[in-house]
């Protein structure tokens, strides 16, 4: 089975942040971009839907997503087929306006979707947010908001990545990397873990036994991985591939490994972890 069988019409979620462990390694915040850059690319040529949770950032990865799948479409047989979806939970629209969302949203047309979620994940569309005044949403609305999001893209994805992430000044009951690579376990979802840019990755990565953590770092919500310690993920790669998968820095040998554990994993089936 090629790759392009594989991945054709498959909707694969991306979970990347700054990682604050970047200079420690030697490493500059452009080669966190370059990993993502490189990631999307191979799945965008492979036929694959990438899926976000991004608030729309000058200079985030959401626009570099934007970018990349814009430089698809140009270079595609299809093109009406979109190959990003960008999920904005609602703390993160209600506090812009209808116009500046529809404005977005027509920027985009035809290279990628904006999906715009109520804050108990629900789809709303851009005229039902007209009616909808912009507002500073509080801390218990981020919370129930993102985690909302994090649950609807997992239902609506059939594998994750996740690569870097911060740990500390973020929004919700924990780090959203965290959150999201919970909820993928949780759920039995296919998840690969790059941990070679440290930040959040590494932790899950350590948190789950994956690899031997030099100094734990705590943060709210890590004991929640005690469950997944020492089990064995079923994303297709075995016990040595996922170690070298999360401690490697070479974006390369990164991405065919996630591809080789892309093919042999059971894509949105419930295929589980086993001890």
């Amino acid at each position: 089975m090629t790759y392009r069988e594989v991945l054709d019409h498959r909707s694969i979620a991306v979970s990347t942040s700054e990682s604050p462990d970047m200079p420690g390694l030697g490493l500059e915040a452009e080669h966190l971009r370059d990993a993502m850059t490189e990631i999307a690319r191979h799945a965008l040529a492979l036929g694959a839907k990438l899926v976000y949770g991004g608030d729309l950032r000058t200079g985030g990865f959401s626009n570099l997503l934007f970018e990349l799948a814009a430089r698809y479409r140009r270079d595609t047989s299809n093109p009406r087929k979109l190959g990003v979806t960008n999920y904005l939970a609602w703390p993160v629209h209600i506090q812009k306006s209808a116009e500046q969302l529809e404005h977005d949203a027509a920027d985009l047309e035809g290279t990628a979707e904006l999906r715009l979620l109520t804050i108990n994940g629900e789809n709303i569309g851009l005229k039902e947010r007209h009616n909808l005044e912009t507002c500073k949403p509080t801390e218990a609305e981020w919370a129930t908001g993102l985690a909302a999001m994090r649950h609807k893209m997992l239902a609506e994805t059939q594998a994750r990545i996740i690569l870097g992430g911060r740990v500390d000044k973020f929004k919700g009951d924990m780090p959203g990397i965290a959150e999201e690579a919970l909820y993928s376990l949780q759920a039995k979802q296919p998840l690969y873990v790059m941990g070679g840019f440290g930040g959040c990755a590494r932790d899950v990565a350590e948190a789950i036994g994956v690899l031997e953590p030099n100094v734990v770092r705590e943060w709210p919500g890590r004991d929640k991985f005690n469950p997944f310690k020492g089990k064995k993920l079923n994303n297709g790669l075995s016990v040595e591939e996922n170690r070298v998968l999360a401690s490697t820095p070479h974006v390369d040998q990164a991405i065919v490994l996630i591809l080789r554990g892309l093919t042999k994993a059971k894509l949105g089936s419930q295929g589980g972890m086993t001890a």
